[in-house]
Order: structure tokens, then sequence, then C-alpha cells
């Protein structure tokens, strides 16, 4: 009896094989032979499933995305059952600056995907994630459950907190990646940032 494909570890397969060449040699100079050989398949097969080497990339991204929701899942799951907006905020904040392998290969495709997509006209036809304001929406929820719960300033606002906390956390990442800025620096700043925000000393951290 043929063994039977399961479609979805075969794709993830290749994504994984995607995401180990452009975190080597960078998104830009990966073409679908390469993933092909990186994954020990064909390169029919990989047309097979993608097609494109654009619906590659952006299912490359997407697969990604799945990985770095994880990262932050076991960060607050480390802290504890009830972690409070504050820590969740700095577990989601801190998984995106490239302090390590995973984070770093994160920064590097996320940033690359966006850069490529700006003057490659079938890489901007994929949508670039399903949600773009998720983790803006996120962060801004957050905040202002801090709000509500009298750990932040009532005359914050939200949105603008988020959306420069986001910014700052990325351009950051992109510091560290260049090697103008040290990881620790970054998590300093970061850290100086919340401390501004938060009325309330975060959890283990003195006041």
């Amino acid at each position: 009896m043929p063994k039977r494909v399961d479609h979805e570890e075969r794709r993830a397969q290749i994504a994984e094989a995607l995401i180990r060449v452009a975190g080597r040699r960078g998104l830009h100079a990966v073409g679908m032979r390469d993933v092909a050989a990186e994954a020990g398949v064909s390169l029919r097969l990989v047309q097979y499933y993608f097609e494109t080497k654009e619906k590659l990339l952006f299912y490359g991204l997407q697969h990604l995305t799945d990985r770095f929701t994880a990262r932050v899942g076991a960060r607050l799951a480390a802290i504890g059952p009830a972690p409070g907006p504050r820590a969740t905020i700095e577990a989601l904040l801190l998984a995106s600056l490239p302090v390590d392998e995973e984070s770093r290969t994160f920064h590097l495709l996320y940033s690359s995907y966006s850069i490529l997509s700006v003057t490659d006209e079938a890489l901007a036809a994929q949508p670039f994630i399903d949600k773009p304001d998720a983790a803006e929406n996120a962060l801004a929820g957050l905040l202002e459950q801090a709000q509500a719960a009298r750990l932040t300033d009532p005359a914050v606002d939200a949105r603008t907190e988020a959306i420069s906390l986001l910014a700052m956390t990325a351009t950051m990442g992109t510091s560290i990646l260049v090697g103008q800025r040290t990881e620790e620096s970054a998590v300093a700043v970061l850290h100086h940032h919340l401390d501004r925000i938060f009325t309330a000393p975060a959890p283990g951290r003195p006041e």
C-alpha cells in the first residue's frame, strides 16, 4: 500500500528549507532550486506545492510568523498563568529582537520581504501578512487593559504608544543585526520606555 503523503507536513518541510537558506544567503539570493536542494526534494515538487517563487516566499513568511507566535507563547508560559499586560508586551517585543539564531532569522527575513515587495510587483501582489495590523492592535489592546487596571497613566494614547513601541523595536532589531547596537543596549532601551509608560513596577523589578 503506498505511503500517504501529508501535504501540510511537506509544505512545512519546504518552508523550513527556505528559512535556512535565506538565513544564510539572504532572501533576495534564494531561488526555488536552492530550496529544493536544501529540502532534499525535486524542483518539480517545490513547484507543485507553490507554483511561483513569490508564493513560496509568502508561505515561508507565514510559517516564520507561526514560529514567532509559538516563541512568544513559550515566553509567556514561562512567566506563569496570568502574566499581565506589561509582561505580555515585553514578551512580544523581546521575542522580535534578534538576540539568537531564531530571532535573527525572523527579523532578517521579515525585513527583507518588506523591502523586496516594494520593488517586486509579483511579490507585492502577494498579501504581506493576513492581518497587517495584528501586532499593533494587540499592543494597543494590552495598553488599554493596563489603563483600565490603573497600571498606566489614563492620559496615555494606547494606539500611539503601540505604534511607537513596534517601530522602535524594529529599528533597534536592525541596528543589532548590523552591529550598531548591542543586545543588552536594545533591551535596556525597551525597558526604559516600558518604565515610562507603566506607572506600576514590573514583577521582579525594583521600584
